[in-house]
């Protein structure tokens, strides 16, 4: 007899990793509520995405991460609460947790801490305090390349579906249960100049590659707005700094995606890349 799926209830499902998950977790077969602070916005891109929520069996909750009540009320029909917060509202996630405490039936909470571990990372100001923004790229150069560093150091490479696929895998795992949950998918660790040749082989082409050097890019956020200064923050603990690699995981603290879900057929770097072409 297959066991019953978790409810799950996710808070950020418009938002550019939220939409994914709240996606893999209606495709999973978990009864999926999507928090929205308007059911039928007027902006016609939001409305289709909540659109193809519905279709896909999501019941869409109206709710606000700044209306106490609602976020009570929310919680109290989920058993797994997943945020996936912006990274100007990771502060705020305090309060939904306070909502959880509240309502007390939570088995399982996913806060918005994509992208680097919060426990070992060294991530430069002001990515250490708003840590969980996404480190987004337009898509692959035309012409020239922009390199953190010296563009060596290796960095692992995830598709923002399979991220979603794995966090809802976890959801009901108890090997995932208060650990840290890694994605590392083997073929998608390579260094930024590794990813750049690789596009050059598909391309034909021979891309100029700008190199800036550390003292540069701390220089540059240290200068630059927000969310600029926020993603090369990241950008420097990632491509610089290296963080997503070179460490054997605590298996008392964490779990591989990819050791726990096998079957799993995550997109590949170069499968990804030619969706460019």
């Amino acid at each position: 007899m297959a066991s019953v799926k978790s409810k799950i209830l996710v808070v950020g499902g418009t938002g550019y990793l939220g939409r994914h998950v709240v996606a893999a977790s209606a495709r999973l077969g978990h009864p999926t509520v999507a928090l929205v602070r308007d059911t039928a916005p007027a902006d016609p891109a939001k409305a289709a995405l909540l659109k193809s929520f519905q279709d896909a069996g999501v019941t869409l909750l109206k709710g606000d991460l700044y209306d106490q009540a609602s976020l009570v009320s929310a919680v109290k029909g989920a058993d797994v609460v997943i945020s996936t917060l912006g990274s100007l509202q990771i502060a705020d996630q305090t309060r939904l947790i306070d909502a959880i405490k509240e309502a007390g039936n939570v088995k399982r909470f996913f806060p918005s801490e994509f992208g680097l571990d919060v426990d070992r990372t060294g991530i430069v100001e002001p990515g250490k305090s708003i840590l969980g923004g996404k480190l987004l790229a337009q898509g692959p150069p035309t012409d020239k390349a922009v390199v953190l560093g010296d563009g060596d150091t290796k960095v692992v490479y995830v598709e923002e579906g399979d991220i979603g696929t794995y966090t809802v895998l976890a959801a009901d795992d108890p090997r995932a249960e208060n650990k840290t949950l890694y994605i590392k998918p083997p073929a998608n660790t390579l260094s930024h100049n590794e990813l750049l040749s690789l596009w050059e082989d598909k391309t034909g082409k021979t891309f100029q590659r700008e190199y800036v050097p550390e003292e540069a890019v701390l220089k540059q956020i240290q200068e630059s707005p927000i969310p600029v200064n926020i993603i090369l923050s990241i950008g420097h603990a990632a491509y610089v700094r290296g963080e997503q690699t070179g460490f054997e995981i605590d298996p008392a603290k964490g779990v591989d995606a990819t050791e726990l879900y096998p079957d799993v057929k995550y997109t590949t770097v170069d499968e990804y890349l030619n969706r460019f072409l």
